[in-house]
C-alpha cells in the first residue's frame, strides 16, 4: 500500500513561488491541492492509499497560511513516518531582499504582517521555518528565478527525480508564427488532410473529435500514427538509457489550431497509457490565435 502514492509536500517562505511549483506538478498529472492544513494532510494521504484509489500521485501545499494549524506541521511529518507513508518534502525559500520586493510588487500583505511590517513578517516566519526547513528532501532558493524558471527548475529537476520517469512537454504550434526555439524534436504534419478548409470544422479545433477523425480517420492518418508510435517509443527508451529526463516535442502545423493539437493530444494519450511511466505535459501555444 504505501507504494502506491507519490505524495509531494511543498512548504516554505510566503512569496518564494509555492503556488507556481504546485501548477509545475499540476501539469505533469499529479493531483494538486493548495493550502492544505497540516492535520488534513494525513487524512489525505490515508484516503489515496486506500484501496480502490484512483490519484497514485499528489502535490499539496502547506504554509502559515494555515495559522495555528501550520503549528502542527511536525508533528503531522512525524506520524506520515509513522504510518509509513511515503512522502517528499519540497521546500521553496529566496533572499529577504527578494521576497520584500515581491510583496511591494505584487502588492498582497504577508501572512505574519497584520501590523504592515513585512521586512519584520518575513524575517519572523524564516525563523519559524529553520527546523522544518532541515528536513526537506530539496530547497530551492528561488531569489534568481522568474516564474517560468522555477517552474522549468521543477519540471527538470525535481519531478523526475521523484517519479523515475522522463518529463515529456508536447507542445503544438503554428508554423506561421515561429518553430519553438526549445523543442528537441520538431514534427512536421502539413501533410495531413487540413481541417481549415472544411466549413463545419474551421472554427472548431483538434480538441474537437470531429476534427481528430477527418485529420486521422483517413488512409494517410492511420499509416502514420502506425508507424510514428513505436519509432517515438523507441527513441524514448534509448533517450531514458542514455540518462535524459526532460524532452520537449514540438509538433506543427500551418496555424497550430487542428492538425497540431489533434496529434498532441493522441500522443499524450499512448504516453500514459503504455507500460513506461513518463510524465507528460501537453501545451498549445498557438490554439487561441487567430
Amino acid at each position: 500500500m504505501a507504494d502506491r502514492i507519490e505524495l509531494i509536500i511543498i512548504t516554505g517562505e510566503s512569496g518564494a513561488g509555492k503556488s507556481h511549483a504546485l501548477a509545475a506538478f499540476e501539469d505533469a498529472g499529479f493531483f494538486s491541492i493548495d493550502n492544505l492544513p497540516p492535520p488534513m494532510i494525513e487524512a489525505t494521504a490515508e484516503l489515496f492509499v486506500h484501496e480502490g484509489s484512483k490519484v497514485e500521485r499528489a502535490a499539496v501545499v502547506t504554509d502559515v497560511r494555515g495559522g495555528v494549524y501550520f503549528e502542527e506541521i511536525e508533528r503531522c511529518l512525524d506520524e506520515l513516518d509513522e504510518k509509513d507513508i511515503p512522502y517528499k518534502l519540497l521546500y521553496l525559500e529566496a533572499s529577504r531582499d527578494t521576497l520584500l520586493r515581491r510583496f511591494k510588487e505584487t502588492r498582497r500583505p504577508h501572512p505574519l504582517a497584520a501590523d504592515g511590517d513585512i521586512p519584520g513578517g518575513i524575517q519572523r516566519e524564516k525563523t519559524m521555518l529553520s527546523r522544518l526547513k532541515e528536513r526537506a528532501d530539496w530547497v530551492v532558493d528561488t531569489s534568481g528565478m522568474n516564474i517560468h524558471e522555477l517552474r522549468a527548475f521543477i519540471i527538470e529537476n525535481v519531478i523526475p527525480e521523484r517519479t523515475g520517469g522522463m518529463v515529456i512537454t508536447i507542445s503544438s504550434f503554428g508554423f506561421k508564427y515561429g518553430t519553438p526555439l526549445d523543442a528537441d524534436l520538431v514534427l512536421d504534419i502539413r501533410f495531413l488532410p487540413n481541417p481549415n478548409y472544411d466549413p463545419a470544422l474551421k472554427q472548431l479545433s483538434g480538441l474537437d473529435s470531429s476534427v481528430r477523425d477527418f485529420v486521422f480517420d483517413n488512409d494517410v492518418g492511420r499509416r502514420f500514427l502506425e508507424l510514428l508510435a513505436p519509432l517515438l517509443d523507441f527513441m524514448l527508451e534509448m533517450y531514458v538509457a542514455e540518462g535524459k529526463s526532460n524532452l520537449m516535442i514540438g509538433i506543427g502545423c500551418t496555424g497550430g489550431r487542428h492538425r497540431s493539437v489533434a496529434l498532441a493530444e493522441w500522443l499524450a494519450e499512448h504516453f500514459r497509457s503504455g507500460e513506461t511511466k513518463y510524465n507528460v505535459i501537453v501545451r498549445h501555444r498557438d490554439l487561441g490565435k487567430a
